[in-house]
């Protein structure tokens, strides 16, 4: 970062994601005042709740081609302004139709927040870009950790909609902020259209990028064997698994807790909190194992995998408080904490080519399961009643941690076929 010239740019993109972890969260948390308000019940909430991620399948893959095409200010800026309509709908509207769409522009905010602020943050702190982006996960985190909490205590004040005057007002806070900040991309971008424009004056043609950026050179030169067709679409598909075996967690766990765990309203809430903790607390110790280690991502994967099948199987088997709390931290740490993001190094290096496709692919399966997921479980619950519908959920997130356990184990054991050193061998993956 150049002296401190990108100070309310990285002030922006951190309070995106402070909202985002808001975002995320804010229907199910307050899943029966919402019901209420929208004459509907909880199958119905969970069904504007999938809304959100069907805005995320079909726009997140657009929105990452948008912000090369148009900059990073006018994505956060759009991301700001729907923010503030899904925020303010949901206070004040008390139609389930209206509620949809609301969600719907909730989820779109995220994508176009992603698209821009992920690599608005490498430009912007480029002495640190690997730790600027980590930090986005702590920061997510932190509001996904403290957010339950505070609906638990405006709930029982009574001033429960405070919990959404809170992210309408950080909203317009990003606003703000975008419209002032710099952005080096923005900037990069104005020069190369001056110049674009003085070459096709001049008469000359301008060459074409290069599809393969170098580090997915470096990775296509690691294969001795290519692995099979299969191999690369699972790696694409594994988006879905790990998105689908952390976002139920993270919509249920507090309506498990009230519902079949029979805890109180603090200690449900407590839930979604540790799950959080626990992810926070993965991230770093993946990142301390990759970094120091030199651990290779499907062994991180193997373990996480493995872990969130055990976490699962004890949440759904012991109902009792302090088991209930064990699993959602263990929940946190295996199955949120490293997977999504270990899966797209995962892909990478099994699937070498265009990276901002591959990770499109990637991003893309991950917003089909923030749809699908939610979708099940209002059609369990519609059928089956809330809380036995929780854990049709969750046994159905233990079937894709054990479909992903598999998947793993069957690269792990072929690692060395493909790429000529053992998946245990030390050396780093390629970035």
């Amino acid at each position: 970062m150049s002296g401190k010239k990108y100070f309310w740019t990285l002030a922006a993109v951190y309070m995106c994601y402070l909202t985002l972890g808001i975002q995320a969260i804010v229907i199910s948390q307050n899943l029966d005042k919402f019901a209420a308000q929208w004459s509907t019940d909880t199958a119905g909430v969970y069904n504007v709740i999938a809304y959100t991620g069907l805005a995320r399948f079909l726009s997140v893959w657009i929105c990452g081609e948008l912000s090369n095409k148009i900059g990073r200010k006018l994505m956060i800026v759009i991301g700001a302004i729907l923010y503030l309509a899904f925020f303010d709908g949901l206070l004040k509207t008390t139609s389930l139709e209206i509620a949809i769409i609301c969600a719907f522009m909730g989820g779109l905010a995220t994508s176009f927040v992603d698209g821009a602020c992920y690599p608005a943050v490498q430009e912007s702190w480029t002495k640190a870009p690997n730790s600027a982006v980590i930090l986005i996960k702590v920061v997510i985190s932190v509001s996904s950790l403290i957010y339950p909490l505070l609906v638990v205590s405006f709930r029982t004040a009574g001033t429960w909609q405070v919990g959404l005057i809170i992210p309408i007002v950080m909203s317009f806070i990003i606003f703000v902020l975008a419209l002032i900040a710099p952005y080096s991309y923005d900037d990069e971008l104005r020069k190369k259209r001056a110049k674009r424009k003085e070459l096709k004056a001049a008469g000359k043609e301008i060459a074409k990028l290069n599809e393969l950026d170098e580090g997915a050179q470096r990775a296509a030169a690691r294969i001795v064997k290519k692995p099979p067709f299969a191999v690369n679409i699972g790696c694409i598909l594994f988006g879905f698994f790990a998105m689908a075996i952390m976002y139920s967690a993270q919509q249920f766990l507090n309506r498990y807790g009230l519902t079949v765990a029979g805890m109180s309203d603090l200690k449900s809430a407590s839930l979604t909190s540790l799950f959080t903790f626990g992810s926070v607390f993965a991230v770093i110790v993946s990142m301390l194992m990759m970094a120091k280690f030199r651990w290779r991502t499907i062994k991180i994967l193997v373990i996480d995998l493995s872990g969130s099948v055990l976490a699962y199987v004890l949440l759904c088997t012991v109902p009792s408080d302090a088991i209930v709390q064990i699993a959602a931290l263990a929940i946190g740490i295996f199955a949120s904490g490293g997977a999504l993001q270990c899966g797209v190094s995962l892909m990478l290096e099994f699937h070498p080519g265009n990276k901002a496709r591959n990770l499109g692919l990637y991003y893309t399966f991950m917003g089909l399961a923030s749809y699908t997921m939610p979708k099940i479980q209002s059609i369990f619950t519609k059928n089956f009643g809330e809380g036995q519908a929780i854990l049709y959920s969750l046994l159905v997130n233990f079937g894709l941690a054990v479909v992903g356990v598999v998947f793993i184990i069957y690269l792990a054991t072929n690692y060395k076929r493909w790429f000529g050193v053992s998946v245990f061998s030390k050396k780093a993956d390629i970035k």
